[in-house]
């Protein structure tokens, strides 16, 4: 794996990505994504009111003019719902995939510049968390803090720094054998110095491309563990909450209980996805395409 070799790389990012002629992938999905965010931020906002109200007499109430995507089993307009529980679940999925990309390249970069023994520890624990299953590994930890934000975020982020942690530790490696690094050194640069100036930087690429891949997992996770009932308690809206709702409403014939939720889910996520492919082939074109697990 190879970046320009320049020190300020990692931090020229985007005039690349959004510049050089605007691919119809990327363009799209962005204006797609943009729309979905509005979705999520726009509706909850102006509908007002306590939305864990209820309204059972108003309950299963098929799509309508009034109800566009028609309402919950306890009477809560599905539409406004929806949009809440995607406000929720972007939200808690862009702070794991930060956090997971941060302890990620934290710990890549400790690693590809100390050696030795410290690079030998870090990936045999790299290897033994990837052994485990991502998901009963988090189910494990958010089942001690059932309903805790919090917990939620760290099954997600102590499950997906792992290939984060190899990419950056791959990137700064390569950048060690650089002569700008040994340049820096014979100026008298300490490990410090070539390491916060040069070898961070260098890794900030796939730093930034590991957020958007990230996010896609962190959606489908939380939404998993909600649907699980460990995750975020029933009256607080997320995709996953409003999927565990819709499991007992659509035998009884209220489709449109699943269909939403279950589309806004799937719409996202292959809306990041294709962003974060498109700016992965713009910032890296050199690296194979690798799925962050």
């Amino acid at each position: 794996m190879t970046l320009d070799a320049t020190h300020s790389h990692g931090f020229r990012l985007l005039p690349r990505i959004l510049g050089q002629g605007h691919s119809r992938l990327l363009v799209w999905s962005l204006a797609g994504l943009s729309a979905v965010a509005l979705y999520a931020v726009a509706v909850p906002l102006f509908a007002g009111g306590d939305l864990r109200l209820t309204d059972f007499a108003a309950a299963h109430r098929p799509p309508s003019s009034s109800h566009w995507f028609g309402t919950d089993p306890a009477g809560r307009d599905l539409f406004v719902r929806t949009a809440a529980g995607l406000r929720v679940s972007l939200l808690i999925a862009a702070v794991c995939a930060v956090v997971s990309t941060v302890l990620g390249v934290a710990v890549g970069v400790a690693a590809g510049t100390l050696g030795g023994w410290t690079d030998r520890v870090v990936m045999r624990l790299v290897d033994g968390i990837n052994a485990l299953p991502h998901l009963l590994l988090g189910i494990a930890i958010v089942a001690l803090y059932p309903g805790n934000v919090l917990a939620i975020v760290a099954s997600i982020a102590l499950t997906h720094w792992t290939q984060v942690a190899r990419i950056a530790r791959a990137e700064v490696r390569t950048a060690r054998t650089g002569t700008y690094i040994e340049a820096a050194r014979l100026a008298g640069a300490t490990r410090t110095r070539v390491t916060v100036t040069h070898l961070v930087p260098a890794a900030a690429g796939q730093a930034l491309v590991a957020v958007v891949l990230l996010l896609p997992h962190a959606i489908w996770h939380e939404s998993t563990l909600s649907f699980l009932g460990l995750g975020l308690p029933p009256d607080r809206a997320s995709l996953g909450t409003l999927l565990q709702d819709a499991r007992a409403a659509v035998l009884t014939g209220s489709w449109w209980t699943l269909v939403f939720p279950a589309a806004a889910l799937v719409i996202t996520t292959l809306l990041v996805a294709a962003v974060g492919a498109t700016a992965r082939r713009r910032i890296v074109p050199s690296v194979p395409e690798r799925a962050v697990r």
